[in-house]
């Protein structure tokens, strides 16, 4: 650092931006089929460089149709249970409690919950613009008990997001 950076940074003020805290009993929850999101921060409050959200998936549940971002990273930490991510070519991964997954852009991918046992993940979204996807894929599913992968897809197409086809081909309920 040069003299006229520890000037620069001698003379600055302390900036009083708040934190936000998310209790473990709040957020804003939606209901998409038969997955609850729980979003944890919209983006409102980073400038949308981060948005975050916790997912519940029931016993024997499948994701969203196989698909990529072209606009936005993702990462998955499960909290509970176990998650199988499945990418092309029939590789899956299968994340259990404290494990971590990076999806970057241009990754196909999708998840599911093959076990009898309910399951968690915490996921994040660079930049947080995804967080809307959920908000209107939940409005437009008031009325469905599953998660409709016609709606899915229609919503994803909104937000730079396209269906991996040879996977959705590969596995059909992927």
């Amino acid at each position: 650092m040069d003299d006229e950076a520890r000037k620069a940074l001698a003379t600055m003020k302390m900036p009083r931006r708040p934190i936000h805290f998310v209790s473990a009993k709040s957020g804003e929850i939606l209901k998409l089929g038969h997955i609850t999101c729980r979003i944890m921060e919209d983006g409102s409050r980073t400038d949308n460089r981060i948005g975050s959200a916790e997912f519940t998936l029931p016993p024997n549940t499948a994701g969203p149709p196989a698909h990529w971002h072209e606009m936005h990273d993702e990462t998955f930490l499960v909290t509970q249970g176990m998650v199988r991510f499945h990418a092309p070519d029939g590789a899956q991964h299968d994340a259990n409690v404290g494990d971590y997954v990076t999806v970057p852009i241009r990754a196909p991918h999708t998840f599911s919950n093959p076990t009898d046992q309910e399951a968690k993940f915490f996921n994040t979204f660079t930049p947080a613009f995804y967080i809307d996807y959920f908000k209107i894929l939940a409005e437009i599913s008031k009325s469905d008990e599953k998660m409709s992968k016609e709606k899915n897809l229609e919503v994803m197409s909104r937000f730079a997001t396209i269906p991996a086809m040879e996977m959705l081909e590969e596995g059909g309920k992927k």
